[in-house]
């Protein structure tokens, strides 16, 4: 009774992944073009490599945010930054404090 229960707990797991594979042909029939379907896919081919050359080349910049970026880049700092000291004893013995 234990196995036949646990078949039917199997069967009721691997159902919902077996629905979800897919029908894979694996010998597809081989369906070849008539002389007329080719005629037409190099005409087809011929029509959108001419509609290609007819697109002109684009002048302007396509940048939507060009009008608010700052296009002259980060500036450079002109000294150089002075190195950070350490606070507490070098500074304790120098208080304006008398």
């Amino acid at each position: 009774m234990r196995i036949l229960s646990a078949a039917a707990v199997m069967v009721l797991l691997m159902a919902p992944a077996y629905a979800q594979m897919p029908n894979v042909n694996l010998i597809p029939e081989i369906a070849s073009k008539t002389p007329e379907e080719k005629e037409q896919d190099a005409i087809k081919e011929r029509a959108y490599r001419e509609s290609l050359k007819k697109i002109p080349d684009a002048k302007t910049s396509s940048d939507p945010w060009g009008t608010v970026r700052n296009n002259e880049g980060p500036k450079a700092a002109t000294a150089p930054a002075k190195p950070k000291t350490k606070t507490g004893s070098s500074t304790a013995g120098t208080s304006s404090v008398r």
